[in-house]
């Protein structure tokens, strides 16, 4: 078959075959943020945040894309100039003809998404904490996993699996465990949601989970929840749970262009974009 090349375009399309904008949460933003759609692209780069860092990236390794999970300009802007680091991204991707889209809570919901992503690094298969839709493959799609181990296990053993499958960087796991419970408990019915997820604790309350894995969690929806006996918590960062996707993107854009015979390079950054740069365990 003769080799072609993807244009910005093609990739626009493919992207909405997997992460259709419809699974968007409302207040979301999704799509193509810098990029003529006529570009052809040869070299692709993934990654969770489009900041300072990851941006030089592209630009420095000669990429004609990025992608990333989260948006540029989540609330809208009415200013691109250089005088923040959000205008200077656009600025130096429009100089150096780098395109930049985004898969956010679309890809969270999607059928091999974000909690997908999660849900296997735990263990599970899942399915989302309420059906969204599903896919042409009759696949249900949804915000968050449950699912269950194939045999039960500790708590402590399972943070451990957890923190074994994410990312590294400063941040680790934290682990709670409800009152009158410790890390010696046994866990088999497992929720799963990258991203900030408290929202959803009173939701895998009464989805009947053992445990919860997500991240962002605050202090008192936290400590009420496990005071009320709610499922155990594992919370890892932001950035490191929902990293665990990227490598699905990578995957599925190079089997897509295995079958249709384009000439393209797909690579995972590796940059750790949390904010935090070390922890140190405070003292006695």
């Amino acid at each position: 078959m003769e080799t072609t090349t993807w244009t910005l375009a093609d990739l626009q399309q493919l992207m909405e075959s997997l992460y259709p904008r419809h699974l968007q949460e409302d207040w979301d933003k999704n799509g193509l943020i810098v990029g003529d759609p006529e570009s052809p692209i040869r070299r692709i780069i993934l990654a969770v945040d489009p900041v300072s860092s990851t941006a030089q990236e592209a630009v420095d390794g000669g990429y004609d894309l990025m992608i990333t999970h989260h948006p540029l300009y989540l609330r809208g802007t009415s200013f691109v100039s250089r005088e923040d680091y959000k205008g200077r991204i656009v600025h130096d991707f429009i100089k150096n003809d780098v395109a930049l889209m985004n898969a956010h809570t679309n890809a969270d919901s999607a059928a091999r998404g974000v909690a997908w992503a999660l849900g296997q690094a735990a263990g599970i298969d899942g399915s989302p904490f309420e059906v969204q839709d599903e896919d042409t493959n009759g696949v249900e799609r949804g915000l968050g996993r449950i699912g269950e181990l194939s045999e039960a296990m500790p708590l402590r053993e399972f943070a451990t699996r957890i923190a074994k499958a994410l990312p590294q960087g400063p941040h680790g796991v934290f682990v709670g465990t409800p009152v009158g419970r410790d890390l010696d408990m046994l866990v088999k019915k497992v929720a799963v949601s990258g991203g900030a997820g408290d929202s959803f604790l009173s939701l895998v309350s009464t989805l009947g989970a053992d445990v919860y894995v997500t991240a962002d969690l605050r202090h008192h929806p936290a400590s009420e929840h496990l005071e009320n006996g709610g499922p155990a918590l594992i919370c890892g960062s932001h950035w490191a749970t929902e990293w665990l996707w990227l490598p699905i993107l990578k995957q599925e854009l190079e089997d897509e262009a295995e079958k249709r015979g384009i000439d393209v390079e797909v690579h995972l950054s590796r940059i750790v974009t949390e904010p935090w740069v070390c922890h140190i365990a405070t003292s006695d």
